[in-house]
Parts: structure tokens; C-alpha cells; sequence
């Protein structure tokens, strides 16, 4: 009940245009409904923002209203998606791929690993990593070494980032002075204000901007891309990341880029019970009003055709895999890797079965007993666990 009554406080009906001398709306593709769902990250967040020119667009080309419901955490964007309060989450790689794997706060009791599927990725210009200030000296991972890095208490997943950044340069949290904050704009202020000097954020966002304009300055430290083996211990730590120019953001344009490494944000994603028509309506709406939003909110360029990835770390649900094979994009190999992450998320489901099946002592004795259980499970399955403790 408490659920519902917040989405209904909270929920935000994206009406512009409406009444306002709008023309004639097109015909929706089939399945979706007159009004959609979503949940996004919080108000003023940039994957918000994001939906909200979306959701204009739409309403704009098929008289559809998207209402999106923002949520300050991993857990409180995936929840209303798991509860069938949202059809699709705008959410990032710890609602998504750390949900699928039941890590973090997903090794509770009351979550487990996610049946996860994906529609679309944003992959923009921006880039999500390690900034330092331009002072500190850093100019590459390897310069993080001896420095003051930010940890933000409670945020696993944000930690976990900076955990994959030094694993590339061969370094762990012991090799840096880590510094403890209570949230994100917290350790970024604690750069600004000389606190810290390197914490994990995306270009875009609002602190970078103010990092680059203080005395401090802002600085991305170099993460080679010819460096293989740096990024397979990356890799190794967090699959999701790949080898990005990042272009836009703080000091960072089309003829000043970084050299780093960037995953998508935001990740538009649905549970595998969601409706395939729906699920299609969805991506071909998306695609069909691209031009329509693509230039409405920083970051919206990402969601172009020609940025998508069918091989990142979440499987896609068979209704987005019937739009991209019309497309003409959908390949073999991306159903083989497909099929493969599915059945990754099999052997996750039927240990966390077993596992809840036995008594454990306490909540952390549980968790123990889960993150053992999945890791000699995926091992057993050929499978890189990835993820073994936090």
C-alpha cells in the first residue's frame, strides 16, 4: 500500500504540449497503452531528465503519457519494476546488472538475483569514472596511488567502480588513503573542498561542473585503452565497463576527450514477465521518437541506434530481440551470448533456491552461506563469478 501511495504522490505525468495547439498523434505502435510507467533515478538526476524528454516526445507524436516515478536508490528504482508499479526502469548498472546478480544489496533476503532483461542502453558522450583534481598531480590510474580516495558509505556499487578503476592499474584500496563519505555529493564536495583528492562520478553531472570551476580543477585520469592487461582485471572486478573517448562533460568536448572507460547509463530495463508486445511497442516507440528527444536533455544522443550494444552484461527480453532482428541488427552471435547470460541467470535462480531452503543463523550468516553457494555454482557452470564477497 505504502507502494502504491508514493507512486502516486510521486509519479510525474509528463502532459507539455498537451491542448497546446499539438498536432494530429500518430498511431502508437501496437501494445502500447495510453499511459506507461517508469521509474528513473531522482528528480534533477540526469536519467530523470532524460525521461522526461521522452516522455514528451511521445506524448507529442502518439498522445501516450509516460509517468515516471524517481527513486533514490538501486533498490528503490528496481522495487516498483519487481512489484509491476512501473512496466520499465531508467536505471543503472547496480539495478540492473548487480540485481541480476544478487550482490550487494540484492544478497538480501528479501531480493535475490533479478530475472533482469534489457530493451535499450545509453551509451552518450559522457563518461562514468574516477575524477581527481587537477592539483592532486593524478593523470593517469596509476597516479592514484598514495592518494585520498573517496568511499561512500552505504553504496557498494559505487565503491565497487573504484575497486575495478585501481584493479586496472594493478593498485587495491590499500594502496590509497580512503576517506570516507555518507553520499555521493558528499565525497565530491570532499574533492572540491580538498577532503579528497579522486572520487567516482559521471562528467555530466552537476559536481563535476563544480570541481572543474574551483581552485581545485577537475582531471580524468588516463585508463589506456592499449593497456590489455589492465583491462582484464577491470574486467574481471566489473564486466560491465568498456573503453570510452569521453567527449562531453566537465573540460570535455568534441576536440578535448579523455581517454577512460564509461558504461551505459541509463539502462532501459523490464522484468522477463513484462508482456513482449509491450516490450516491443516499447523499443520501436523509443526508436520511432529518438529524433524527437535526442537533443530535449543532456545525454539523450546515447540512445541512438547506432550506440547499441547486444553483448553488454544483461540478457534482452525476446520482445526487444524481435524489433532489432526487424532492424536488421539482432545477429547470431548476439543470440548466443543472449542465450548464455539467460542461462546464467538459471543457475543464480536455482542456487538462491537452495540457499533459502537451509537455516541460517543470522541475516549476515545467510549472506555468507548465499555468496558462497553462487560462486562455487557459477564456477561449476563454467561461469566467472565475478563478485565473491562485499
Amino acid at each position: 500500500m505504502m507502494l502504491k501511495q508514493t507512486f502516486a504522490r510521486t509519479a510525474v505525468a509528463l502532459m507539455a504540449g498537451a491542448g497546446l495547439g499539438m498536432a494530429q498523434a500518430q498511431t502508437a505502435p501496437p501494445g502500447l497503452p495510453s499511459t506507461l510507467a517508469w521509474s528513473a533515478y531522482d528528480v534533477g538526476s540526469g536519467g530523470y531528465n532524460q525521461a522526461v524528454a521522452i516522455g514528451n516526445a511521445m506524448k507529442q507524436r502518439y498522445g501516450v503519457n509516460l509517468r515516471v516515478l524517481p527513486g533514490k536508490s538501486d533498490i528503490a528504482r528496481t522495487l516498483p519494476a519487481r512489484e509491476g508499479q512501473v512496466q520499465f526502469s531508467a536505471n543503472g548498472v547496480g539495478g540492473s546488472y548487480l540485481a541480476q546478480e544478487g550482490v550487494f544489496e540484492f544478497g538480501a533476503k528479501a531480493w535475490g538475483p533479478q530475472p533482469i532483461r534489457g530493451l535499450m542502453l545509453n551509451s552518450s558522450d559522457q563518461v562514468l569514472t574516477v575524477i581527481a583534481a587537477k592539483d592532486s598531480g593524478v593523470k593517469t590510474a596509476a597516479d592514484l596511488k598514495g592518494k585520498r580516495v573517496a568511499w561512500v558509505i552505504g553504496s557498494p556499487s559505487l565503491n565497487q567502480n573504484i575497486t575495478a578503476i585501481l584493479a586496472f592499474a594493478n593498485l587495491t584500496w590499500d594502496d590509497v588513503k580512503r576517506v570516507d563519505f555518507g553520499g555521493f555529493g558528499a565525497a565530491m564536495d570532499g574533492v572540491i573542498n580538498g577532503q579528497a583528492d579522486a572520487a567516482f562520478t559521471s562528467s555530466i553531472s552537476g559536481k563535476a561542473y563544480q570541481l572543474a570551476k574551483s581552485p581545485r580543477g577537475i582531471v580524468y585520469p588516463v585508463i589506456s585503452h592499449k593497456d590489455k592487461e589492465g583491462w582484464a582485471r577491470m574486467n574481471k572486478t566489473a564486466p560491465f565497463f568498456f573503453p570510452f573517448m569521453g567527449a562531453e562533460g566537465a573540460d570535455l568536448s568534441a576536440s578535448n576527450k579523455v581517454e577512460s572507460a564509461t558504461y551505459p547509463y541509463p539502462i532501459l530495463m523490464t522484468y522477463e514477465r513484462q508482456d513482449a508486445n509491450s516490450v516491443y511497442a516499447m523499443t520501436k516507440a523509443m526508436v520511432e521518437t529518438y529524433d524527437d528527444y535526442k537533443d530535449a536533455a543532456p545525454g539523450n544522443k546515447g540512445w541512438a541506434v547506432d550506440r547499441q550494444n547486444f553483448a553488454w552484461v544483461i540478457p534482452y527480453h525476446e520482445g526487444a530481440i524481435r524489433f532489432w532482428k526487424e532492424k536488421g541488427l539482432w545477429k547470431p552471435e548476439h543470440q548466443t551470448h543472449n542465450d548464455r547470460l539467460i542461462q546464467r541467470q538459471k543457475v543464480l535462480a536455482d542456487t538462491w533456491k537452495t540457499v533459502q531452503a537451509a537455516s541460517h543463523a543470522d541475516d549476515k550468516a545467510f549472506e555468507q552461506a548465499w555468496m558462497k553457494a553462487r560462486a562455487d555454482a557459477l564456477t561449476k557452470a563454467g561461469f566467472d563469478a565475478v563478485i565473491t564477497s562485499w
